[in-house]
């Protein structure tokens, strides 16, 4: 019986959470990660390629609403076309076997993908023909969004290859003709691992989920767990359900089975981690603190799912980029449970943990979330991060 009260608690609670949400991002903006898309195509006559930036980063780096009404229209747009155009020009460099190359923008048009607006370069490298060695250097935005990633897909010879700048990788090379194509599965370990590290809601929904990891709820206190054994147990349920729902929806959104709008996502993320900080303040779920991981966790599935989808992989590089994407994130995840655990075991018994660290630090995850929930549902900007 209690099980079944459980489940309905929950079920009603996820309803009433999912009708604040359709309700609250009908005017929500998003504040999706910084993603830009870069294609070459390399072919017996040349370099041609397309470059996808988003208007909302452009507008912060050069500035797109002329008139300052909150929206930028395709009149606006080509009214900065040269601006936008010597934008990226000084913002990606090219070497064909040590000869530099120059962009040179054919058609500025504007594509909707799933998290926005972006402007759209067609253009030809200019400089070399077809190199047997291609080297490439892409500084956009990074020094206005340092979490900022520019995705390479290259086709040649019938191969493709990815890459992912970033300001500690901002250049790379490639070989053509190479009988053994480029293999992206540790390029996107690497982003994975990245991602659960730069992105400060998992984080803070995590730790939210395991500071009562060495803890029992116990005559409406909280209680310090008799052995380690007991506590391992418990973070490793929410973390196993955390790892699955993740794993779920990223996969389905990235193989194209579920959709959903990227402002949606971002408040909703935002929102679960308010839920998961207050639980541990006044426990809706009691030890159900699984099926919280479980129930959010299918949300932060979507965090990176629209980027590597609208990078137009194949299916057998969509394999293996998600694989390796995947494996990133949870590698990171653990990363970070095995340096919170050995701690928290050893002050669960101490009432500071207790009463303090706790409480407050929950209290504290509460404000940063409510501030982002704010931030994303009424369009403003408060915190740096």
């Amino acid at each position: 019986m209690k099980g079944i009260s459980m489940i309905k608690r929950l079920s009603r609670f996820f309803l009433l959470f999912a009708a604040f949400l359709v309700f609250a991002t009908q005017k929500a903006h998003a504040h999706p990660q910084s993603s830009a898309y870069l294609t070459l195509h390399a072919s017996t006559t040349g370099l041609t390629g397309e470059w996808h930036l988003a208007l909302r980063d452009l507008e912060d780096a050069i500035g797109l609403d002329v008139n300052d009404d909150g929206s930028i229209t395709w009149a606006e747009l080509l009214s900065r076309k040269e601006a936008v155009c010597a934008y990226a020009q000084s913002r990606l460099h090219l070497l064909g076997d040590g000869q530099m190359g120059s962009l040179r923008v054919k058609e500025l048009l504007v594509d909707n993908l799933s998290d926005g607006a972006y402007a759209v370069l067609r253009f030809e490298v200019d400089g070399f023909q077809r190199p047997r060695r291609l080297e490439m250097n892409y500084n956009a935005f990074f020094d206005i969004d340092p979490k900022h990633r520019g995705l390479l897909r290259l086709d040649h010879d019938g191969q493709i290859q990815l890459g992912v700048f970033s300001p500690t990788q901002p250049s790379q090379s490639f070989e053509f003709g190479v009988a053994t194509p480029h293999n992206p599965f540790f390029t996107f370990l690497k982003e994975g691992v990245w991602h659960i590290w730069s992105g400060y809601d998992h984080i803070l929904f995590l730790l939210a989920l395991l500071l009562p990891g060495v803890l029992l709820r116990r005559d409406a206190t909280w209680q310090p767990v008799a052995d380690m054994r007991t506590a391992f147990v418990k973070v490793l349920k929410v973390v196993t359900a955390f790892t699955v729902a993740h794993s779920i929806t990223l996969s389905l959104a990235v193989l194209g089975f579920v959709h959903l709008p990227s402002r949606l996502v971002e408040s909703a993320i935002a929102a679960s981690v308010v839920v998961a900080a207050f639980n541990n303040l006044v426990p809706i779920f009691g030890e159900g603190g699984w099926m919280v991981a479980f129930g959010f966790g299918l949300l932060h599935g979507f965090g990176f799912a629209n980027a590597l989808r609208d990078l137009g992989l194949q299916h057998g590089q969509l394999a293996v980029t998600l694989f390796g994407f995947n494996l990133g994130v949870e590698a990171g995840q653990l990363a970070i449970v095995a340096v919170f655990l050995p701690l928290a075991l050893s002050v669960r018994s101490l009432l500071f943990y207790q009463r303090f660290i706790l409480r407050f630090g929950s209290a504290a995850i509460m404000v940063v979330a409510s501030t982002w929930l704010a931030e994303r549902v009424l369009d403003f900007k408060l915190l740096p991060f």
